[in-house]
Parts: structure tokens; sequence; C-alpha cells
């Protein structure tokens, strides 16, 4: 959390930095939700507020300038969270909380830490702590209309505010006030961000029980009314096109508008929805039929749709060949959903030449020990002595094979990492006959060299994972993207593709935290 999502988005003050690697976020989340605790996301607390993201806490912190002999004042107690990485920074800690429950349970998370420096009260937060004051530095926890009188008055000279000001229900700017002189302060503008609003007499008003908005109330007392915001779900409604039935041709029949794209990916949510499923089938069968798309690529591992494509184009099954998809999770693809775009595709293919025919693939990376036999077993049939030379190189990885994620763990020992060479020479040594072999048979030794690579990029993928890093998901993506380009490659120019994979596979990391946040790529970003 501390790298990625905090240090990686550009703190830098290294007191912050060690305060929030010392204390526990999920001793202040609700329960159940412990295993989100170091997501770089607000996580929902009681009474309908939130634990802010940790990288806000962090730039908040930062910015308000703590020193060890400071008095801090945190309105917005919320978990207790932000209190607790200030306890670890200042001398003394006033933290105040206008939901009794929830001052009371940080109350209780923070004495359980033995955090002794942070004094808890339930009250108006907009009013401050008279009684503790004047204060270094204070931290506001919500958004509210206008920067408290009460609480710049309780500042020191010197002292630092960090505050969100805002509208209701739209983006707050985080501003930090700086005491200049008893009567002079500036101002900095620290970006936009989103808070729960700031309520108290300094703040908005409690919302009314009449069914009048107290917020716009208040709002009206202190300056003319903003002109109302459209909501998000009226946004969404406006920009919204229905849809048919799935069923119904006029489904398949919208999605013409991408006939003229060479890649077409279709995400999905859940890996196992059967309406995703029966979505992506109706709309790649479009494609299919009328807009000559002529591969499916899907997030399956490569030996096991190679069983499907074999049956789809009307390839005899390898001797030796085990059942396509056994390995967890089995239903993302052994569902009926897929079973019927399957038997669709097959009799498609059947009254079309064999160069014409639509193939099913698979882009991950996983299932190792299938790739490692299905390469073995095509060169016994190409070329007996590569055979030999392959089995004994793969024999590295023979302890690992049905387990491969116990390799990454005895990699991370000096020595294990030994199969990195073999299995790259191996890799190397099938591509060096590519013109060779692919007399013999195109698509057999398509097979065998996606199945090589599958096995190299596998061993580098499995000593990844064991580190605290994006490089294992990028590594995982980009085979996957390789794997695609191989493909249309293959096809050559007449090449167009349907993708099938998660969301967070198919949308743009780059537009999103995944990038921002994490530093992760993936298929989509890649594609564009």
């Amino acid at each position: 959390m501390i790298a990625a999502q905090v240090a990686g988005r550009g703190v830098t003050d290294v007191r912050v930095l060690a305060a929030m690697r010392e204390v526990p976020r999920e001793a202040f989340v609700r329960q159940g939700m412990e295993e989100f605790a170091y997501e770089d996301s607000p996580l929902p607390i009681a009474e309908g507020q939130t634990i802010s993201q940790p990288f806000i806490v962090a730039l908040m912190i930062e910015a308000a300038q703590i020193t060890a002999g400071d008095r801090v004042l945190d309105v917005g107690t919320g978990s207790g969270y932000a209190a607790a990485v200030l306890s670890r920074l200042a001398s003394q800690v006033y933290s105040i909380e206008r939901h009794r429950g929830l001052a009371d349970s940080a109350r209780r998370a923070l004495a359980k830490l033995k955090y002794e420096n942070v004094e808890v009260r339930h009250g108006d937060g907009t009013l401050g702590w008279a009684d503790a004051a004047p204060f270094d530095a204070i931290l506001v926890a919500a958004g509210g209309p206008e920067v408290p009188e009460a609480l710049r008055g309780q500042l020191k000279i010197g002292g630092r505010l960090i505050i969100p000001v805002g509208e209701l229900g739209g983006t707050q700017q985080l501003v930090k006030v700086v005491r200049d002189g008893e009567d002079r302060y500036h101002e900095e503008d620290l970006g936009p961000v989103t808070f729960v609003p700031l309520i108290g007499a300094g703040g908005w008003a409690e919302p009314a029980v009449d069914g009048a908005p107290a917020f716009s109330r208040l709002w009206s007392r202190r300056q003319k009314a903003p002109p109302p915001q459209p909501s998000i779900s009226e946004l969404l409604r406006h920009a919204a096109e229905p849809l048919p039935d799935l069923d119904d041709p006029a489904f398949a029949a919208l999605f013409d508008r991408y006939a003229g794209a060479q890649v077409v990916l279709l995400g999905e949510a859940t890996h196992g929805t059967s309406e995703f499923y029966r979505a992506r089938a109706q709309i790649t069968r479009r494609l299919i039929e009328r807009h000559g798309f002529n591969i499916v690529a899907v997030e399956a591992d490569w030996p096991d749709a190679a069983r499907i494509d074999g049956y789809v184009r009307h390839k005899s099954a390898h001797a030796g060949s085990s059942p396509a998809f056994r390995r967890f999770p089995q239903w993302m693809w052994r569902n009926v959903e897929v079973a019927n775009f399957v038997d669709w595709l097959r009799a498609h293919n059947a009254a079309l030449h064999p160069d014409d025919h639509t193939g099913f693939f698979g882009l991950d990376i996983y299932n190792m020990n299938a790739s490692i036999s299905a390469v073995i077993e095509y060169l016994e049939r190409v070329d007996l002595e590569a055979a030999q030379i392959a089995r004994e190189r793969y024999g590295c990885l023979t302890p690992w094979q049905r387990d491969p994620a116990t390799y990454g763990r005895a990699a991370l020992t000096t020595g294990f990492a030994r199969c990195e060479g073999p299995v790259a020479l191996a890799l190397r040594d099938l591509l060096a006959k590519k013109l060779e072999y692919e007399t013999q048979d195109r698509d057999s030794f398509l097979n065998a060299s996606q199945n090589a690579r599958l096995i190299a990029s596998a061993e580098r993928y499995y000593r990844a994972m064991y580190y605290a890093t994006a490089e294992s998901w990028n590594l995982r993506d980009r085979h996957m993207f390789e794997t695609l380009n191989n493909l249309m490659n293959w096809r050559g120019k007449r090449a167009k593709a349907v993708v099938w994979a998660h969301n967070s596979h198919i949308g743009d990391a780059a537009a999103t935290d995944m990038g921002k946040a994490r530093d992760e790529i993936n298929i989509g970003q890649l594609c564009r």
C-alpha cells in the first residue's frame, strides 16, 4: 500500500510514510472488510460514513507539516484511522466525531493499540475544541461550504488547516489555510477531492426529517444557491441506449457499428453470470457471420482452448490430449452458454473452406503442465532428437508441474531460478526451426510454439507472483496481448479478432487506478 498507492503517487515525507506503515488499517475497518484494508479506496463504516482512502489521508497529513511537538485537531474521527496515524507524528491529537457510536468505537480501537496520546470527543467538529486550542494543525475529513470561522480562530500563528470545500454532490477542492498573523491568512489549493458533508453549526445543516433538504436551506442563507446539477442517474439515463432482449436479432445488430474494427474486446464483470456469456456469444456470432471476424480469443489456458479449437475447426485431437478446462475455475468455461456457442461455431465452420474457419484460442498463462506435454508430443512427431532435448530441459520443472505455484516459492531461495535458462532455450530452438516445422503443418507449429511461449512466461510469472509488485499481473497481461498479436500475425491481413475477458483485462488500465496507482497494464491498454 505504501509503496504503490502512497509513495508511488507522490507523498514523500518519510515520517508520514513511516507512520502509515506502523498503523494497522485493518483495525479500523468494519468486520468482514479486513481483506480490503490495504486497497487504495475509501471503505464504508457505521453511520453511513467512510474511512478515507490511504492516499488522501497521507496527502492531507503531509500538507499539514506536522512535527513531533505539535498539538493537532482531527475533525471527523470516523473509525479513528487518521487520528491513529496522526498520533505517530504529533505530541497530542484531539479528535471530534458527531456520531456518538463512531466516537465510542474509535476510542476503543485506539485504546486497544495503546495509542495513548489521542483524546476522542463526541461533538460538533465545526466548532472545534476551544478548551484545547490553539492547534499547530487542524485536519477536517468532511467537505463544507466554506472554512468554518471557529476552526480558523483556533489555529496558532503559523498553524495549518487542511479542509475540503465545495458544493454538495460535486467535487470539492482540498484547501490548505495558513494563519500568518492575528487576522491574516493565506490559502493554497491542493486539488479536487470528494468527501462526505461537514455537518454542524459551521457547515451544512442536518438532513431534515420533513422531506425538505436542509443542506440547500443552509446554502441559501450563506450565498446564492448554485444552479441544480444533474444527478449521476440522470446523466446515465441520458447517455444510455436501450437494448433489446438477448435473443432478439436486433440485439446483436446494434453492434454492427464495430464491424470495421480489427479487434473487438468484450468484457464481463463476474466470470460466470449467464447473461454476460449469452450477450458475448450473440455479439460474436454477428461479427463472425456478417463481418468476417475469424479469431475468438478468450481468457483461458492455451492448451485447453486448443482442444476446443480442434473441435470447432474439425481437426482430430492428438493422442494423449487430456479433457479441456478441468483446472480451477472449471465453471468459467465449462458451462452451457460456452458449450452452445462452441457447437454453433463448429456448425458454422462446417460449411466453409478450412482457410475461412474461425478458431477458438486461449490467451492465458496457466496450465504449464499441459503445455509441456503438448510441446514434447509435437516434437516427438516432427523431430525426435529435439524432443529428447526439450524433455531434458523441461525436466527442471518436473517437480512442480502439477502445482507450479510451489515453484514460485522455491524460486525465492538461492539457485531455484535455474529453470529460466532451460525453458528459454527450448523456446528459442523451437522458433529457430519455424520454417522447417511450418512446412509440415502450420497449425500444429502455431500450437507448439505458443505452448512453448506459455511455459517460458509461466516460469517467470510464478517467480514474480511472490513479490508485492505489479510485475506478475503485468507479465500475465503482456503474455495475453502478445498471444493475441501472434494470432493476428498467423491469420495475416484478414485477421479480425473478438476477445472475451474480464473487465479488469479489457478496460484501459491507464485510465483507472490500475495504472495510476498500481502501475498495472492490461490487454485493453496495450491494444489501444
